[in-house]
């Protein structure tokens, strides 16, 4: 059997392993620390945004938005329904309830009119939403213009769920400094990873102190452990930010793999009428993971049959995310439904997109699919 080729391992650079020696070598084996300081100036640095927090999860950054915006017990948050479950579980922490809404055909993102309509009919049931969460689904930037535009009409803050999408632009703009607050994930499946962690980002101070004072288990500036709320274990280690610290050294190495990686993808299979997410002319992806649709005329149930005969060859591919409104966990809350994310549960996979991933396991991977699909390479 071949060595296992995964969807989207860690790739470390080398530079980690200084970082980490860095600090074992200071003694800061402890949350928080020199690295996890220096982390955030990076983060804010290449993202040219003003306050950084760093934590130990995508997730954990989504709950102290959430917080910090004042979601609280019975209130409304609208997220996307195609998503992974990390996008909406903080607001069940919070005892908030979900609102979901469909994707757009384009970007698989965040459909705008059915947000704006979503939107209208809770208000008119007497429950304007307190938070709208935007997902750039596999590193593709959402319609931001349109979404915030709708927004603002509404006055309701955007939460920027950017996990997968470090390195990706809207209109010249970094993705996670487009809402009112950005989250990012450094998971180990990420373009650039700390094991497990994430950040939030935003050009307010005040949010951002009170998600750090927060993640710190809402301890006061005071000599002894004194506390005036409930607070959480959301820090970041200083060794994870070390790693991180390296990891951005080669970020923009990984961008280019990553692209290039999609860019082989689509020239092979998109003659065979595989689809893609396609970038308009205001949008560049980070690619984080090339998702291809079944081509239109297939019958149903191809994506499983490659899905299974890559696994047959100790490749792993996986179908897009099963939307949140189908999911036992969330199928109780209100939905906007157009189709388009159950479209794309059932004819959507994610193929391999590791920027360790080879030329010669990706033509590999490339002949296995069309020979699966029925075409000849």
């Amino acid at each position: 059997m071949r060595k296992r080729i995964f969807l989207s391992p860690p790739h470390l650079g080398g530079e980690e392993i200084k970082e980490v020696q860095k600090a074992i070598q200071s003694n800061w084996i402890a949350p928080a620390g020199p690295a996890t300081a220096l982390f955030e100036k990076k983060i804010t640095e290449y993202n040219q945004t003003d306050y950084c927090v760093a934590v130990n999860s995508g997730t954990a950054a989504i709950h102290l938005a959430l917080i910090v915006l004042g979601v609280e017990k019975g209130d409304e948050v609208i997220c996307p329904t195609f998503t992974f479950a990390g996008s909406c579980n903080p607001i069940l922490y919070q005892g908030a309830v979900p609102v979901f809404v469909d994707a757009e055909k384009e970007s698989w993102c965040l459909d705008p009119q059915l947000l704006e309509e979503a939107i209208e009919d809770r208000i008119r049931l007497g429950k304007k939403p307190r938070a709208i969460i935007v997902v750039h689904l596999f590193g593709m930037p959402a319609c931001m213009n349109e979404i915030r535009n709708v927004a603002k009409k509404y006055t309701i803050p955007v939460v920027e769920d950017a996990a997968e999408a470090l390195g990706s632009v809207y209109e010249g703009q970094h993705a996670g400094t487009l809402g009112d607050i950005g989250i990012y994930s450094f998971n180990g499946n990420k373009i650039i990873t700390t094991s497990g962690g994430g950040a939030l980002v935003s050009c307010n101070k005040d949010w951002i102190e009170r998600a750090r004072y927060l993640s710190g288990q809402a301890r006061s500036a005071v000599p002894y452990y004194h506390h005036e709320t409930t607070g959480y274990n959301y820090q970041l280690s200083n060794i994870s930010a070390s790693i991180g610290i390296g990891q951005f050294s080669v970020l923009n190495e990984r961008l280019k793999q990553k692209r290039k990686i999609f860019e082989t993808y689509q020239s092979e299979l998109k003659t065979h009428g595989f689809l893609f997410q396609e970038e308009n002319s205001n949008t560049f992806s980070n690619r984080w993971i090339t998702s291809i649709l079944m081509p239109v005329k297939s019958k149903n149930g191809l994506n499983e049959k490659i899905r299974l005969a890559l696994e047959g060859q100790n490749i792993e591919s996986r179908p897009l995310w099963k939307p949140m409104h189908l999911q036992p966990a969330f199928n109780q809350y209100p939905s906007y439904l157009s189709g388009a994310a159950e479209h794309l549960f059932i004819n959507g996979l994610c193929l391999p997109s590791g920027t360790s991933l080879s030329e010669e396991d990706q033509e590999i991977i490339i002949k296995k699919l069309i020979e699966t699909a029925g075409y000849t390479a």
